[in-house]
């Protein structure tokens, strides 16, 4: 029963499931400077009526990022302005905070994502650890918002793992 309900969450939170339970169906982009980034379709970590926050890793086989995208997100030009930092607590309980690469609004404006870097020193912890909570801005006129991470907790573990399998 628990990986029919989990079948059913991919499904309808994102419209597709890699068999096994893993995700490792790598994807690319080629960003406007002509860079190639790779990725993992982002998954829904948590989700009320009001608030969500999917997400996943991005690599530019260099460097790797975590990719979050919140809803409700700032409307332009709001958005391009945070800068903050995010705070990541991991199952083993150690607390990270990742610096702010990037923000923008993606697919026509409907999604807004922020990029945080992902320090080479953090990814043993990362790759062997679950997210627990984010905590992050998502409005600069706000308090920062912690997410507590309900669904695919491994996710991110499982995309390091299965992004560095790709180098």
């Amino acid at each position: 029963m628990k990986y029919l309900l989990h079948f059913f969450t991919c499904a309808f939170s994102m419209g597709i499931c890699i068999a096994g339970f893993s995700q490792c169906e790598i994807k690319s982009s080629v960003r406007a400077d002509g860079s190639m980034f790779y990725f993992v379709t982002p998954l829904l970590f948590y989700q009320t009526a009001t608030r969500e926050l999917k997400g996943g890793v991005v690599t530019d086989k260099e460097n790797y990022f975590i990719s979050l995208q919140p809803r409700p997100f700032p409307p332009k030009p709001a958005g391009r302005k945070l800068k903050g930092d995010i705070h990541v607590l991991l199952s083993n309980q150690k607390t990270y905070t990742l610096k702010n690469y990037d923000s923008r609004y993606t697919k026509a404006d409907s999604v807004f994502e922020l990029v945080y870097l992902l320090d080479k020193k953090m990814m043993d912890d990362f790759a062997n650890s679950e997210v627990v909570t984010v905590t992050m801005q998502t409005k600069n006129d706000e308090a920062a918002q912690v997410y507590t991470f309900k669904l695919h907790k491994k996710v991110i573990s499982e995309q390091l793992k299965c992004l560095e399998d790709m180098r």
